[in-house]
């Protein structure tokens, strides 16, 4: 199997596929079932053809039948099952992912195989002819489908029964190539035949699925109707789909052939959000000079759908998410952006597949590509180069964190020309790039390494249309449509359906046919190797000479993700008469380039300086050098795939900012400015901000650079907080400016700009480190005098911006969570609790008045899990579990999550890990598992680095038992093998090693406790401890606060209620509080100080608390009014004199105590004893730290800090 998959020409199937039809004549909503019949028409390519292999999975098949007559044998098998069941034992990413392809491959249908094989009994011999159709019937059923298809039924509630049921409707949802979830066949892109579809459904019920509809038929008694479907065109399975449900149906006015269909009740926003895509259909077929492949369009909007859109031949299934009124500005950038491109995969994709996996890359791309050019004449060049600047960062960001993505893993690139000076062991070495999963099949790999793979497809077809130009990039494409299109017409007998597919091979040679150029090295270069490259410059002016000698490194190639680039590479200098262009061939990893100037410096002669738009300009030079450079470009096309890191002076890039066209430069120069804390660059963000001329997304980061600049400036800022006056120029009053206008968003950038800058002002911080009261003063004004009743669009997402800057405002309570006091309402700052009374306000009213999407909802949760952060409020995670539950709105349950998530993380115990694993395997809706996966995978509880009370056996179990036995969801398992590659890395994890020695080491621990001194702590305890490590083990390692379903956060008078009738409420009785917040950082005042602070305090408190790395433990007496700041470090505590001297006093006091613990003889034989003990074994050490550790320990103040090293619980 291994050794095919390999082969870049794989094996030909022993027959062609030319027809197929799929009859679904049973679809249940109650029992979530369907049952059906497919016939598939094939044509063997010689007569021994004995076994026939399809796919099928999760389907109960009843007879297979060929020609109608002659009833055949099957086998069903299906490997993803039990994925490790060679290795049963195994743990580890690596034995997972051998076993992980090599169950894909044994049923990938491009290798003639699938999990049903089909026995032609002898009697059927006569039927096989070489050339002549066999058909083959199949008669299967579903029940409860875990993948694949997907039934949507709303929980019903006693009052609204008959609402909710009309809303049930069901849907295939088929990541990739799954359509054998749902019926059987040969599940490959490469094999494309026509269809017919029917498929019977309730008479109230519309069925919606590929092709022409052809006729409607009632059954006789009249209970149910028919639809009868016809595919003409030659497509694959897994572009077959199929929507059901009581849709309403709108006919585009502007494009009879395109059909739209949405839930009851929604039918004015699908208008509203539908009304533009016939441009995408003029546009694309005006491009591509080709008209649409298919006679008709559908697109179909769905509820729980796990992605964004989906495209399939002539019909596309997008979620309802997407809808909007024509009163939502943000949305609708983004549902134009979707749906335009699932018609450019109409084209690519749909029309014209893939041959194989490998080449999945092309479709992809171009889909993007095209996708990319309308929204070019959509929204604006600015818009799409800032576009195409924050996919390549996220494809950089991507590869630097996991490895290189290779878009064509079907051969190795060809080997590089080996030089004298150039030995090819730095070549091999470049293209072995190694993932934690397997690339070779579209079953093993990340859904991350899927999406950051589209975006680097789009990015080398972007590099191809630099290097042949985009006029010859069109014809490539329209020539390999007019093949398809010429191809499809044709019969199967033809032989042309081959036509209808790509590959990179075939697209290299249409190149070559079309432009005459090879593009063989480039494709090596880019798409067979995985990587992108990473420059870092700098310059020198040299005024003798009037050169600027330029210095390009590469010093990250061996960094993960970074390879070495050579070829040519676009220096773009702006002087003083213009700008130059220079190209420089990079060929090693440090080049030198000496650059001439074509202009002299004339610092105070004032003439007009020519930019590369043609206009002329005056500038300021007064800042200037000697040099004549105003500003260097690297590489301004963005033609490479590359980071750039560049050094020049903080006047150049306040040039750049100001006086370059191109947003990307401007973007670069705002995030270069914030290292330079100058009134120069104070002034140059201030007058982007206030430029009407700038695109709005770089005034808005302008905004957030300016509040990272003037927190910088904290001492030497002069007049109000940073934007305050701007802001209020635009949008106060005239009369009052600190009072603001009423809305009115009809002048877009303003409105962007309005959202955006509150939110850069709450992040300044006056010297104390809070924000300044005029900031919190203006901010509440803002929610004051917020009137949007004139307004033509709503101010769901400004509030909701309002409600984040609130959030921004926070800062962690000076001594979080002292002992002995508690958090009341009495205890709360009073700018937390106006921001605590505002979020309760804000989310008491979203019941009553939702907004959009429940935006203000969703930002609500982020600020009460701050304030939670921060000290403010006890740390509970009841409010966010509640609004996590099933029916809920997705978007407020995703931000839920991630509110649970970051919790569990910081003060979690393993129930609320638990909690979220639960929800992860089970929840209903697949949208909120993947978007959940993709939270703990982001954010994950713990590493395999940080020793975590959270890492234990039974979670590995849990998940290794999940991704084993996930056969039919393809995504959830890839997203869990993330997850357990976050939490375990590739290897065995750490605690499945630790509790296979276990028994050992108690062994050793007993021999050794009476005859050492190195394993006493207290006689009665260590023996004990001991004995019950195992029920210790199961008991979380600390207590946080007691929680109780009741306990809430009560505000003033108002409760917050929430959908599950919890209440929320600030608890006004004591809380005993046991931990510390991940932030909490202890600093132990000089002795005077603490002595001064005890005069006024009436009792003191002892608390021990342990710092505990590999080798040593140690152990303080702290009093209540010790400051909590700083780390748990040894060293500090060790070689800090205050500590000392506080140690001395406490020596006094507990001297009967911890007599043992003073006696400095014995610590230094001990502390001996433990390095000699540690050379021979460090397990011991860790052991017996953790045998020292008592439970009243593992509950002490600091050990809820789960982001330092130390590791008081077990793991």
């Amino acid at each position: 199997m291994e050794t095919q998959a390999d082969v870049p020409e794989a094996p030909l199937r022993p027959f062609k596929l030319a027809h197929q039809v799929v009859s679904l004549t049973g679809i249940s909503f109650e029992r979530r079932s369907i049952i059906g019949m497919v016939e598939l028409t094939i044509v063997p390519n010689n007569e021994s053809l004995r076994l026939i292999r399809l796919n099928a999975k999760q389907l109960r098949i009843y007879s297979v039948v060929l020609n109608d007559v002659c009833p055949a044998d099957f086998v069903y098998f299906d490997p993803f099952q039990d994925i490790c069941h060679k290795d049963p034992k195994s743990r580890s990413l690596e034995v997972f992912s051998m076993n992980h392809l090599s169950a894909a491959q044994k049923v990938d249908p491009d290798v003639n195989n699938g999990e049903l094989v089909i026995q032609v009994p002898p009697e059927g011999y006569s039927l096989i002819q070489e050339g002549r159709g066999l058909r083959i019937r199949i008669e299967f059923s579903a029940e409860n489908p875990k993948g694949g298809m997907h039934f949507v039924i709303p929980p019903t509630s006693s009052d609204d029964d008959t609402a909710q049921l009309n809303c049930a409707h069901m849907y295939t949802n088929c990541y990739e190539n799954s359509t054998r979830l749902w019926f059987p066949c040969v599940d490959s892109f490469a094999d494309p035949c026509t269809w017919r579809l029917e498929f019977t459904v309730d008479k109230n019920l519309t069925a919606v699925s590929c092709g022409e509809l052809v006729e409607v038929i009632m059954t006789p008694d009249l209970r149910k109707k028919t639809f009868h479907y016809t595919v003409s065109t030659p497509v694959c399975a897994p572009n077959i789909a199929l929507a059901v449900g009581p849709f309403e149906i709108y006919v585009d006015p502007h494009m009879h052939e395109v059909t739209h269909f949405c839930l009851p009740g929604m039918l004015p926003l699908l208008k509203n959000t539908v009304r533009y895509l016939h441009e995408a259909f003029e546009f694309f077929e005006e491009t591509l000079s080709t008209r649409y492949p298919f006679s008709c369009y559908k697109q179909v909007f769905v509820d729980e759908l796990d992605t964004d859109i989906s495209a399939y031949a002539t019909m596309t299934i997008a979620s309802v998410n997407l809808l909007h009124s024509i009163a939502i500005i943000d949305q609708t950038y983004v549902s134009r952006t979707f749906m335009s491109r699932a018609v450019a995969e109409q084209f690519f994709g749909c029309f014209i597949t893939s041959h194989h996996w490998s080449d999945t890359w092309l479709a992809k791309g171009i889909a993007e590509y095209l996708c990319g050019l309308y929204s070019r004449k959509c929204f604006g060049n600015n818009e799409y180069r800032e576009w195409v600047q924050s996919e390549l960062a996220r494809v950089v960001k991507y590869e630097e964190q996991y490895g290189g993505i290779i878009l064509d893993c079907s051969q190795p690139p060809a080997p590089l020309p080996v030089s004298s000076t150039n030995p090819a062991a730095a070549a091999s070495k470049q293209q072995e790039i190694i993932h934690y999963f397997p690339i070779k099949s579209l079953h093993t790999v990340s859904p991350k390494y899927v999406e950051a793979m589209r975006r680097k497809a789009h990015l080398v077809i972007r590099m191809l249309e630099h290097r042949i130009g985009q006029e010859l990039l069109i014809q490539v494409f329209n020539k390999q449509l007019a093949l398809a299109t010429n191809a499809a017409a044709t019969k199967i007998g033809a032989g042309l359906w081959s036509q209808l597919l790509i590959s990179t091979n075939i697209f290299i040679k249409a190149i070559f046919t079309v432009t005459g150029k090879d593009m063989s090295v480039f494709m090596d270069q880019w798409v067979r190797t995985g990587g992108h490259a990473k420059f870092s410059l700098t310059s020198v002016f040299n005024r003798k000479r009037n050169t600027i000698e330029l210095e390009i490194r590469q010093d990250f190639v061996n960094q993960r993700g970074v390879r070495k680039y050579n070829g040519p590479l676009l220096v773009q200098l702006q002087e003083l008469d213009g700008t130059f262009k220079h190209t420089l061939q990079i060929e090693n990893t440090l080049v030198k380039a000496d650059i001439t100037c074509h202009s002299k410096s004339r610092r105070n002669k004032k003439k007009k300086i020519p930019l590369c738009t043609g206009e002329e300009v005056d500038m300021d030079l007064s800042a200037m050098d000697d040099s004549p450079v105003l500003w260097i470009r690297l590489d301004p096309e963005m033609i490479l795939l590359r980071d750039l890191i560049i050094e020049q002076p903080d006047f150049q890039w306040q040039y750049q900012l100001r006086h370059e066209r191109d947003v990307t430069a401007q973007f670069q120069a705002i995030q270069a400015l914030q290292k330079y804390p100058t009134n120069a660059t104070r002034l140059a963000l201030t007058d982007t901000i206030e430029s009407e001329s700038c695109f709005y997304k770089v005034r808005c980061q302008a905004a957030h650079s300016l509040t990272k600049v003037a927190n910088q400036m904290v001492a030497s800022w002069s007049g109000p907080p940073a934007m305050l006056n701007i802001f209020r120029k635009f949008f106060g009053s005239f009369s009052a400016p600190h009072i603001i206008k009423l809305n009115n968003f009809s002048n877009f950038q303003l409105y962007f700009l309005q959202k955006a800058i509150p939110v850069a002002m709450a992040g300044l911080r006056t010297s104390h480190g809070i924000c300044p009261p005029e900031v919190m003063r203006f901010l509440f004004d803002l929610f004051k005098y917020n009137e949007n009743s004139r307004n033509h669009y709503t101010d769901a997402y400004y509030r909701a911006a309002l409600v984040e800057a609130l959030g921004e405002t926070l800062t962690p309570v000076v001594s979080v969570a002292m002992h002995g006091t508690q958090i009341t309402t009495d205890s709360l700052s009073t700018d937390a609790k106006l921001v605590l009374d505002e979020v309760t306000r804000l989310l008491n009213m979203e019941k009553h008045l939702p907004s959009y999407k429940y935006m203000v909802s969703v930002s609500c949760l982020k600020v009460i899990r701050k304030l939670q952060k921060f000290g403010h409020l006890p740390s509970l995670p009841h409010i966010y579990r509640s609004y996590a539950e099933y029916g809920i709105f997705l978007d407020l349950r995703i931000a839920a999550m991630e509110c649970l998530v970051d919790f569990v993380k910081v003060d979690g115990r393993s129930e609320d890990l638990e909690h979220l694993i639960t929800l992860l395997e089970t929840d209903p809706d697949p949208a909120a598992r993947h978007a959940l996966a993709q939270l703990l995978i982001d954010n994950p509880p713990f590493t395999r680095e940080s020793r975590s009370r959270l890492d234990r056996p039974n979670l590995v179990e849990r998940l290794w038992l999940s991704i084993n036995t996930l056969a039919c969801d393809t995504k959830l398992r890839c997203d869990i093998v993330d997850l357990y590659y976050a939490l375990y890395g590739s290897k065995r994890p750490n605690c499945m090693q630790a509790n296979e020695s276990q028994s050992f080491y108690k062994d050793f621990m007993k021999e050794n406790s009476n005859s050492s001194n190195t394993f006493k702590k207290s006689e009665t305890k260590a023996p004990e401890r001991t004995e019950n490590e195992s029920l210790e083990r199961h008991k979380p390692a600390m207590v946080t606060i007691k929680r109780t379903a009741t306990e809430a956060f009560e505000v003033g008078d108002e409760i917050i209620k929430l959908e599950r009738s919890e209440e929320i409420t600030v608890v006004d009785e004591p809380i005993d509080v046991q931990a510390y917040d991940s932030e909490t950082r202890i600093n132990i005042m000089n002795a005077d100080d603490a002595a001064g602070d005890s005069q006024h305090t009436s009792k003191r408190m002892k608390t021990e608390i342990y710092g505990e790395d590999d080798n040593s433990m140690m152990v303080l007496d702290v009093g209540e009014s010790t400051r909590y700041e700083s780390s748990y470090d040894e060293a500090k505590f060790k070689t800090d004199g205050s500590v000392k001297k506080k140690k001395k006093k406490d020596k006094k006091k507990h001297k009967h105590k911890h007599k043992h613990k003073h006696n400095k003889d014995k610590d230094k034989d001990k502390e001996r004893e433990r390095k000699d003990k540690d050379r021979r074994d460090p397990h011991i050490s860790r052991l017996q730290a953790r045998d020292a550790a008592t439970p009243e320990t593992l509950s002490s103040a600091d050990s809820s800090n789960s982001n330092s090293n130390t590791a008081l619980g077990l793991n």
